[in-house]
This record gives structure tokens, C-alpha cells and sequence, in this order.
């Protein structure tokens, strides 16, 4: 456990500087209105905070085990931008005077949200089975799940924002939603690429 913490010191170490950098953005950027508890706004930055913690989660069980380059470096980049893309959305929330969790059922904030769930998870989430899974995988089955999965993940995140570009005229949460959208959209292209290399197809294919 000590060494396999120490690995993942750097990026530990990274994740923690790219929360604070995020918190800092958010804090930095004015806001003309603020948004109410039951808002798209609101019911956007809580899903997607919990949506993105679940892929940093899965970057930093992929980080110290990837032996693929292009595996190491994603998980690397994911946990570090959506840690920092967090620490906006959590900073809206304070400012908004809002708490961090709602009273909403998830993805209620966007219309027909509830009907994407799929036994409670929001679009393209792994299961608590298959995060099991990617702990226990090594080598080549732990580049191909890894991104099998954050393909997915991405998929389902880009579903989510798009839902919230189609119902907020609020440009700080649009302008910071359609750099997710870009970035991961990237991201999506790097994955079916690693797996097209490694010889995998995307899950359900």
C-alpha cells in the first residue's frame, strides 16, 4: 500500500494544486445572476461534479498501473482537469449560496434526465462492478478497460452538457461547459484511437 501510495504521490500532489486552481478560477469569474437551488445551473454543477469525480477516481486507479503511454498520460490529464473543472463548479455553488447537494433527483435539471439514469447512475458511469475491475487489472487489460470505460464516461458527460447548453443563457456556466465539451470530445478521439491500437473495441460494440 505504501509504494503503490507513492507512486501516485505526483499526481495525488497535482490533484490537490489543479482542486485549489479551480476553486481560484471560479472565485475569479463574475457572475451577472445567480442561479436558484432548483436551476439547470445548480442541478448541472452538482451532477457533473459527481460525474467528474468518478472519472478522476478512475484516472488515479489507472494512473501508477497504465503501460501504455497514451493510457498514462490521459488518466494524468483527466485527473487534473476535471479536479480543476470541479473546484469551479463547487465554487459557483458557494457563491450561488447554494449547498453542494441538492433536493432534486439526479439529472432532474434537464428535461427527460431522470429516464437516462440506469440503476441510479447518470449517462456513461461505471458500475460499482466494473470499478472493481479496473482496480484489479493490470497490463494490457488495464489500458483496454480504462478506456472502454472513460470512453463511455465521456460519452455520457457530453449527453449532460449538451443538455445544459441547450437550457442556460448563463455565459460564466456555458463558457466553462463548452470547454468540457471540447476537451473531452479530444479526449473520446485519443481513446478510440489507443483502443484501435491495443487491438479493443469500445464497450457494447
Amino acid at each position: 500500500m505504501v509504494a503503490f501510495l507513492r507512486r501516485r504521490a505526483p499526481l495525488i500532489i497535482a490533484v490537490v494544486i489543479a482542486l485549489l486552481l479551480g476553486y481560484a478560477a471560479g472565485v475569479l469569474v463574475p457572475s451577472l445572476r445567480t442561479p436558484g437551488d432548483d436551476s439547470v445551473e445548480a442541478g448541472f454543477a452538482r451532477d457533473m461534479s459527481t460525474h467528474h469525480a468518478q472519472a478522476v477516481e478512475m484516472s488515479m486507479i489507472a494512473y501508477p498501473k497504465a503501460s501504455d503511454v497514451e493510457v498514462k498520460t490521459s488518466a494524468y490529464n483527466i485527473a487534473l482537469g476535471q479536479q480543476a473543472e470541479i473546484g469551479v463548479m463547487q465554487t459557483w455553488l458557494k457563491d450561488w449560496h447554494l449547498l453542494p447537494t441538492g433536493t432534486r433527483p439526479k439529472m432532474a435539471w434537464m428535461p427527460d434526465g431522470e429516464r437516462t439514469l440506469t440503476n441510479g447512475l447518470m449517462p456513461g458511469m461505471a458500475t460499482d462492478a466494473e470499478l472493481t475491475q479496473l482496480q484489479t487489472a493490470t497490463g494490457r487489460q488495464l489500458n483496454i478497460l480504462f478506456c472502454q470505460l472513460m470512453l463511455r464516461h465521456h460519452l455520457g458527460g457530453i449527453h449532460m452538457i449538451d443538455g445544459l447548453l441547450a437550457e442556460s443563457h448563463d455565459k460564466q456556466v456555458t463558457d466553462v461547459a463548452e470547454m468540457m465539451k471540447k476537451n473531452q470530445q479530444a479526449e473520446i478521439d485519443v481513446f478510440r484511437q489507443t483502443l484501435t491500437s491495443l487491438g479493443a473495441q469500445p464497450l457494447g460494440s
